[in-house]
Protein backbone atom coordinates (compact mmCIF):
# COMPACT_ATOMS: atom_id res chain seq x y z
CA UNK A 1 0.00 0.00 0.00
CA UNK A 2 1.66 3.46 -1.08
CA UNK A 3 1.21 6.83 1.02
CA UNK A 4 -1.09 7.58 -1.30
CA UNK A 5 -3.81 5.26 -0.03
CA UNK A 6 -4.09 6.48 3.31
CA UNK A 7 -6.26 9.66 4.74
CA UNK A 8 -3.60 10.37 7.31
CA UNK A 9 0.23 9.43 6.44
CA UNK A 10 2.55 10.51 9.85
CA UNK A 11 6.35 9.92 9.65
CA UNK A 12 9.21 10.44 12.09
CA UNK A 13 6.98 13.22 13.83
CA UNK A 14 8.66 15.52 16.45
CA UNK A 15 8.02 17.95 18.80
CA UNK A 16 9.67 19.74 21.51
CA UNK A 17 9.23 21.90 23.89
CA UNK A 18 12.14 22.99 25.75
CA UNK A 19 13.98 20.00 25.31
CA UNK A 20 11.75 17.69 26.10
CA UNK A 21 10.41 15.78 23.28
CA UNK A 22 6.79 15.66 23.39
CA UNK A 23 6.51 13.55 20.70
CA UNK A 24 9.64 11.60 19.63
CA UNK A 25 9.89 10.24 15.75
CA UNK A 26 6.36 8.85 15.80
CA UNK A 27 4.52 7.28 12.44
CA UNK A 28 1.15 6.41 12.57
CA UNK A 29 -0.88 6.02 9.12
CA UNK A 30 -4.51 5.98 9.27
CA UNK A 31 -7.27 4.45 6.47
CA UNK A 32 -9.47 6.28 4.74
CA UNK A 33 -12.38 4.73 6.52
CA UNK A 34 -11.20 3.77 9.60
CA UNK A 35 -11.65 4.58 12.94
CA UNK A 36 -8.76 4.41 14.92
CA UNK A 37 -8.93 5.27 19.03
CA UNK A 38 -5.32 6.33 20.11
CA UNK A 39 -4.92 5.44 23.99
CA UNK A 40 -2.38 5.32 26.75
CA UNK A 41 -1.58 7.21 30.20
CA UNK A 42 -1.48 10.92 30.74
CA UNK A 43 1.45 12.87 29.20
CA UNK A 44 1.72 9.99 26.70
CA UNK A 45 1.66 12.69 24.07
CA UNK A 46 -1.86 12.00 22.89
CA UNK A 47 -3.49 15.45 22.63
CA UNK A 48 -0.05 17.12 21.35
CA UNK A 49 -0.82 14.74 18.12
CA UNK A 50 -3.78 15.78 17.62
CA UNK A 51 -2.36 19.49 18.21
CA UNK A 52 0.29 18.77 15.70
CA UNK A 53 -2.24 17.33 12.56
CA UNK A 54 -4.34 20.32 13.04
CA UNK A 55 -1.98 22.89 13.21
CA UNK A 56 -2.72 24.26 16.96
CA UNK A 57 0.91 22.87 17.46
CA UNK A 58 3.89 23.40 15.01
CA UNK A 59 6.34 20.05 14.54
CA UNK A 60 10.12 20.91 14.86
CA UNK A 61 10.66 17.99 12.54
CA UNK A 62 8.86 14.86 10.42
CA UNK A 63 6.15 15.23 8.20
CA UNK A 64 2.18 15.11 8.39
CA UNK A 65 0.46 14.38 4.89
CA UNK A 66 -3.32 14.58 4.60
CA UNK A 67 -4.25 12.98 1.29
CA UNK A 68 -0.95 12.84 -0.08
CA UNK A 69 -0.52 16.74 0.88
CA UNK A 70 2.02 18.05 3.06
CA UNK A 71 0.31 19.98 6.78
CA UNK A 72 3.46 20.69 8.50
CA UNK A 73 3.82 24.06 7.41
CA UNK A 74 0.59 25.09 6.74
CA UNK A 75 -1.98 27.35 8.38
CA UNK A 76 -4.68 25.96 11.02
CA UNK A 77 -7.35 27.49 8.79
CA UNK A 78 -6.08 25.89 5.70
CA UNK A 79 -6.19 22.36 7.12
CA UNK A 80 -10.28 22.99 8.38
CA UNK A 81 -10.94 23.85 4.16
CA UNK A 82 -8.63 20.45 2.98
CA UNK A 83 -11.13 18.87 4.97
CA UNK A 84 -9.42 17.99 8.82
CA UNK A 85 -12.37 18.74 11.72
CA UNK A 86 -10.91 18.62 15.48
CA UNK A 87 -13.54 18.66 18.67
CA UNK A 88 -11.56 19.38 21.66
CA UNK A 89 -13.02 18.16 25.27
CA UNK A 90 -14.90 21.00 25.80
CA UNK A 91 -18.05 21.98 23.58
CA UNK A 92 -17.91 24.73 21.61
CA UNK A 93 -21.40 25.53 21.02
CA UNK A 94 -23.42 29.02 20.39
CA UNK A 95 -25.46 28.06 23.95
CA UNK A 96 -28.35 30.87 23.04
CA UNK A 97 -29.04 30.07 19.40
CA UNK A 98 -31.22 27.07 18.35
CA UNK A 99 -29.59 23.58 17.10
CA UNK A 100 -30.63 24.19 13.64
CA UNK A 101 -28.79 27.57 13.70
CA UNK A 102 -25.39 25.80 15.42
CA UNK A 103 -25.59 23.53 12.68
CA UNK A 104 -26.44 26.43 9.71
CA UNK A 105 -23.40 28.53 10.70
CA UNK A 106 -21.09 25.43 10.41
CA UNK A 107 -21.92 25.64 7.14
CA UNK A 108 -19.00 26.19 5.37
CA UNK A 109 -20.33 29.32 3.59
CA UNK A 110 -21.18 30.38 6.97
CA UNK A 111 -18.26 29.76 8.42
CA UNK A 112 -17.88 33.24 10.78
CA UNK A 113 -21.23 34.60 12.59
CA UNK A 114 -20.33 37.25 10.54
CA UNK A 115 -20.60 35.21 7.21
CA UNK A 116 -23.58 33.90 8.50
CA UNK A 117 -25.86 36.76 8.67
CA UNK A 118 -25.31 37.82 4.93
CA UNK A 119 -25.20 33.83 4.03
CA UNK A 120 -28.71 33.06 2.65
CA UNK A 121 -30.37 29.48 3.94
CA UNK A 122 -30.78 27.32 0.69
CA UNK A 123 -32.66 24.54 0.32
CA UNK A 124 -29.55 22.64 0.17
CA UNK A 125 -28.25 24.25 3.49
CA UNK A 126 -31.46 23.33 5.00
CA UNK A 127 -31.32 19.85 3.70
CA UNK A 128 -27.43 19.19 4.89
CA UNK A 129 -29.17 20.27 8.56
CA UNK A 130 -31.57 17.95 8.53
CA UNK A 131 -29.03 14.77 7.23
CA UNK A 132 -26.75 15.87 9.94
CA UNK A 133 -29.14 16.74 12.40
CA UNK A 134 -30.46 13.33 11.92
CA UNK A 135 -26.63 11.25 11.92
CA UNK A 136 -26.23 13.00 15.88
CA UNK A 137 -29.57 11.88 17.05
CA UNK A 138 -30.80 15.68 17.45
CA UNK A 139 -33.83 15.57 14.44
CA UNK A 140 -36.23 16.23 16.44
CA UNK A 141 -34.22 19.47 18.80
CA UNK A 142 -33.82 21.53 15.99
CA UNK A 143 -35.64 24.29 17.22
CA UNK A 144 -34.62 23.40 20.53
CA UNK A 145 -31.98 26.36 22.31
CA UNK A 146 -28.70 24.53 22.57
CA UNK A 147 -27.79 24.97 26.01
CA UNK A 148 -30.75 23.25 27.13
CA UNK A 149 -29.56 20.03 25.83
CA UNK A 150 -27.86 17.46 27.99
CA UNK A 151 -24.51 16.97 28.46
CA UNK A 152 -24.23 14.43 25.88
CA UNK A 153 -26.93 15.85 23.44
CA UNK A 154 -24.20 19.27 23.57
CA UNK A 155 -21.00 16.68 22.32
CA UNK A 156 -23.34 15.35 19.57
CA UNK A 157 -23.98 18.85 18.57
CA UNK A 158 -20.51 19.99 18.03
CA UNK A 159 -19.90 16.95 16.59
CA UNK A 160 -22.91 17.73 13.93
CA UNK A 161 -21.05 21.17 13.56
CA UNK A 162 -17.88 19.46 12.17
CA UNK A 163 -20.04 16.92 10.12
CA UNK A 164 -21.57 19.73 8.12
CA UNK A 165 -18.11 20.62 7.05
CA UNK A 166 -17.57 17.35 5.30
CA UNK A 167 -14.34 16.63 6.46
CA UNK A 168 -12.46 13.23 5.61
CA UNK A 169 -10.66 13.32 9.07
CA UNK A 170 -12.49 13.81 12.24
CA UNK A 171 -10.39 14.32 15.65
CA UNK A 172 -12.25 13.30 18.91
CA UNK A 173 -10.84 14.48 22.24
CA UNK A 174 -12.65 11.74 24.67
CA UNK A 175 -16.15 12.41 23.30
CA UNK A 176 -18.14 10.68 26.06
CA UNK A 177 -16.35 12.13 29.31
CA UNK A 178 -19.63 13.05 31.85
CA UNK A 179 -21.92 10.59 29.64
CA UNK A 180 -24.71 8.71 30.53
CA UNK A 181 -24.34 4.86 30.17
CA UNK A 182 -27.11 5.32 27.16
CA UNK A 183 -25.49 8.16 25.97
CA UNK A 184 -22.05 6.31 25.75
CA UNK A 185 -23.46 2.83 23.84
CA UNK A 186 -25.34 5.67 21.51
CA UNK A 187 -22.25 7.54 20.77
CA UNK A 188 -20.84 4.12 20.04
CA UNK A 189 -23.27 3.81 17.13
CA UNK A 190 -23.07 7.51 16.02
CA UNK A 191 -18.74 6.91 15.75
CA UNK A 192 -19.52 3.66 13.81
CA UNK A 193 -22.02 5.49 11.10
CA UNK A 194 -20.01 8.59 10.31
CA UNK A 195 -16.67 6.56 9.71
CA UNK A 196 -18.28 4.95 6.71
CA UNK A 197 -16.69 7.89 4.42
CA UNK A 198 -14.41 9.56 6.81
CA UNK A 199 -11.22 8.69 8.99
CA UNK A 200 -11.85 9.17 12.68
CA UNK A 201 -9.20 9.67 15.22
CA UNK A 202 -10.71 9.16 18.69
CA UNK A 203 -8.76 9.69 22.18
CA UNK A 204 -10.15 7.74 25.00
CA UNK A 205 -9.91 6.43 28.36
CA UNK A 206 -12.70 4.22 29.03
CA UNK A 207 -11.67 0.66 27.14
CA UNK A 208 -15.33 -1.05 27.21
CA UNK A 209 -16.13 1.94 24.49
CA UNK A 210 -12.64 1.42 22.70
CA UNK A 211 -13.81 -2.32 22.48
CA UNK A 212 -17.02 -0.99 21.18
CA UNK A 213 -16.13 1.35 18.72
CA UNK A 214 -11.83 0.65 17.77
CA UNK A 215 -11.05 -0.39 14.70
CA UNK A 216 -7.60 -0.56 15.76
CA UNK A 217 -5.67 0.82 18.99
CA UNK A 218 -2.70 2.96 18.87
CA UNK A 219 -1.20 3.04 22.23
CA UNK A 220 1.10 5.90 23.15
CA UNK A 221 3.40 6.25 25.47
CA UNK A 222 6.29 9.22 25.84
CA UNK A 223 5.70 10.32 22.57
CA UNK A 224 5.86 6.86 20.88
CA UNK A 225 4.10 4.06 19.78
CA UNK A 226 4.19 1.53 22.44
CA UNK A 227 1.19 -0.75 20.03
CA UNK A 228 -0.57 -0.94 18.16
CA UNK A 229 -3.25 -3.29 16.48
CA UNK A 230 -6.97 -4.81 17.32
CA UNK A 231 -7.82 -3.90 20.75
CA UNK A 232 -7.79 -8.11 22.00
CA UNK A 233 -4.00 -8.06 20.71
CA UNK A 234 -3.36 -4.97 22.36
CA UNK A 235 -4.82 -5.40 25.62
CA UNK A 236 -2.71 -8.68 25.93
CA UNK A 237 0.70 -6.79 24.83
CA UNK A 238 2.68 -7.07 28.05
CA UNK A 239 4.32 -3.75 27.74
CA UNK A 240 0.97 -2.18 27.70
CA UNK A 241 -0.40 -4.02 30.43
CA UNK A 242 2.53 -3.35 32.56
CA UNK A 243 2.83 0.92 31.62
CA UNK A 244 -1.34 1.40 30.91
CA UNK A 245 -3.66 -1.08 31.41
CA UNK A 246 -2.65 -2.35 34.63
CA UNK A 247 -2.60 1.08 36.60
Amino acid sequence: MSNTDFALAVEDLTVSFDGFKAIDKLTLYIDRNELRVIIGPNGAGKTTLLDLICGKTKASGGSIKFKNTELTRMAEHKRVRLGIGRKFQTPSIYENLSVFQNLEVSYPAGRSVFGALAFQCTEAVKAKVQEVATDVRLADRLDTEAGLLSHGQKQWLEIGMLLMQEPELLMLDEPIAGMSARERELTAELLQRICTDRAVIVIEHDMEFVKQIAHKVTVMHQGKILAEGPMDKVQADERVIDVYLGH
